[in-house]
């Protein structure tokens, strides 16, 4: 599972309740009544999101995806201004990944490597907002499903439904008292299970400070360090245009990774997300000996295809359903 980070700009803490959620979509749906939907399913998964950032906890959690499960620990601390989390994979090849605020560093003992960047990206188990994008209640529409205890807390259980074709939906388990996300499912179209990411125990307030984590972090002796390089950009800066917008998938940034090695522009990412989902473009020179075949792969929520454009070799990859990802391809036009 991919551990991401992402910042955000002042974010109001919300204290609504389920109850307060539940009744606010059974009201009319006048046009003041739909605006009223609106902020309060954004201020519910704003709520889900603010207690990711400012709880402090301990954890195992396990990950299935397209018949293949894995598990890690993760301890997370916070102190208001700042956060730090340390992740150790406990199935596959062993890794550990410290993320301090948007500095990522990942331990690789096997290779003796330890990799360091900066990272302003998308979405963190168990931080599902991805965005302050306030158009979200106009693509997912939410209901409550329940109550279940995950990991020894006790949780409600809420469902978020596309309004369409071109996203999937999501179950999800919030802690009662803050809303923390102690368990997630991502649905197909059809309401099928495709990913599941769940904590089998979690302990609040665990005794772990900041600096220890960060000591952990900074002992780097022994290993080689590698610091990818990535620049921030546009896609119009570097050539390329989506000439048709797809539904509710905004722009939200775009990198490049300088390679001296081609002459034809440097390997570049354009990310979008809906506000839940997130879909990457990745574009880079075209090479006739890696880039053979064009495909399409699904691997539990993640689906990808690759295709030639012109001189370039083309990825589109995301949670969302293929169909969706074509919608990208089909639209990315190389400026004139």
């Amino acid at each position: 599972m991919n551990l991401k980070t992402f910042r955000l700009v002042a974010l109001v803490v919300c204290s609504l309740t389920v109850a307060d959620f539940m009744a606010a979509q059974t009201r009319e749906p006048a046009a003041s009544g739909l605006a009223a939907e609106a902020n309060n399913i954004n201020d519910w998964l704003m709520r889900m999101h603010e207690a990711s950032r400012d709880r402090s906890y301990v954890g195992t959690f396990v990950v299935t995806s397209g018949g293949v499960m894995a598990s890690a620990k993760i301890w997370h601390v916070c102190d208001g201004v700042q956060q730090i989390e340390r992740v150790e994979t406990l199935t596959g090849v062993p890794r550990a990944i410290f993320r301090h605020n948007d500095l990522v560093v990942t331990f690789m003992p096997e290779r003796k490597v330890v990799r360091t960047e900066k990272r302003e990206s998308l979405g963190l188990f168990p931080e599902l907002l991805k965005s302050t994008n306030n158009r979200i209640a106009d693509f997912y529409k939410a209901r409550q499903e329940g109550r279940e205890r995950v990991a020894g807390v006790e949780t409600d259980i809420i469902a978020l439904t596309p309004k369409d074709a071109m996203r999937f939906g999501y179950r999800v388990w919030a802690e009662q008292k803050k809303g923390l996300v102690v368990k997630l499912q991502t649905l197909d179209t059809d309401g099928k299970v495709l990913e599941q990411a769940a904590f089998s125990e979690l302990q609040f307030d665990a005794p772990i400070k900041i600096d220890e984590l960060l000591q952990m972090m900074g002992r780097i002796d022994g290993y080689r360090v590698d610091k990818p390089g990535l620049v921030k950009t546009t896609a119009s800066a570097e050539g390329w245009v989506l000439k048709t917008p797809v539904a509710g998938f905004q722009p939200m940034s775009c990198y490049k990774r300088p390679d001296a090695t081609q002459s034809r522009g440097d390997p570049m990412q354009w990310i979008f997300s809906d506000g839940l989902a997130s879909v990457s473009i990745f574009v880079e020179p075209f090479d006739s000996q890696r880039h053979t075949k064009e495909s399409g792969l699904s691997l539990g929520a993640t689906q990808s295809l690759t295709r030639r454009v012109d001189a370039y070799w083309l990825t589109v990859m995301g949670e969302a359903p293929m169909t969706t990802l074509r919608l990208f391809a089909d639209g990315l036009e190389r400026m004139k």
